[in-house]
């Protein structure tokens, strides 16, 4: 019994993480930045990670999502060891698996807003779900600048571009770090509402790094790091408990 309900907790993962270590540097030089983290994801939830600056959260995001080797322990996503693959096998992962918003849109300036969002998936020779995109284009209020390049576009539909592309080919995992950082309050708020519709109504995961309360207030939980550590961890947060919280932890 007990081996059973091991493998239905670890089928729900959509991330996993155990005794992650990582270190930049060598010898004297060396920074161990993440000092032994253990976290666990589930699958259909929003979490937000928090921390000062130095804690090492989005280097934690940044080895959950393959974008960094690590120095040691474990990442899985699903079922796959991803620390067990070589770069290349991780980049096909990246692609046909994961989502990723940053702060920076990183759209191609040179192509459209429909041809920005269906990039990955020609990428990747994958076609779409024609009737999913029309629901996510609508949903971000774009459609009317499918046909526009990014310098066109203001910084929020530019965001807003960037999340359709990293929502349209059905990722089992969004990584997003830092993805209103550059926005205004209301190119804020209109974005973390898509977010938490994503997580409601699509049934999508969502991993988000911020230093902002309001915006980890958002999610249905937030893990709190401090000096490469996992320090807290919230359920139901509100902005103001975050802020407690982050002002003990010195942030």
């Amino acid at each position: 019994m007990a081996a059973t309900i091991v493998q239905d907790r670890i089928a729900t993962d959509a991330v996993a993480v155990t005794e992650l270590v990582k270190t930049y540097g060598r010898g004297d030089n060396a920074v161990r930045v993440l000092k032994g983290v253990t976290l666990r994801i589930e699958q259909g939830r929003f979490t937000a990670i928090m921390g000062p600056s130095g804690s090492g959260k989005s280097t934690l995001l940044h080895c959950m999502a393959g974008l960094d080797d690590v120095t040691g322990g474990q990442v899985r996503i699903g079922s796959t060891d991803i620390t067990a693959m070589t770069e290349a096998e991780r980049t096909r992962l990246r692609r046909d698996r994961l989502g990723f918003v940053f702060q920076a849109y990183n759209l191609v300036p040179t192509l459209t807003a429909e041809e920005n969002i269906l990039l990955p998936s020609r990428l990747a020779r994958r076609r779409h779900d024609p009737e999913y995109y029309g629901d996510v284009v609508a949903t971000l209020g774009i459609a009317n600048r499918l046909g526009h390049k990014p310098n066109q576009m203001s910084g929020g539909q530019q965001q807003r571009v960037a999340m359709a592309r990293a929502l349209v080919g059905r990722p089992e995992v969004v990584f997003a770090d830092e993805p209103t950082g550059a926005l205004d309050s209301r190119s804020s708020g209109a974005l973390l509402g898509f977010l938490v519709h994503a997580v409601q109504e699509m049934g999508q995961t969502i991993v988000m790094v911020t230093h902002d309360p309001i915006a980890a207030s958002r999610a249905d939980r937030v893990v709190f790091l401090a000096d490469g550590y996992i320090v807290g961890d919230m359920s139901d947060p509100t902005s103001d408990r975050i802020l407690d919280t982050m002002k003990s932890l010195g942030g």
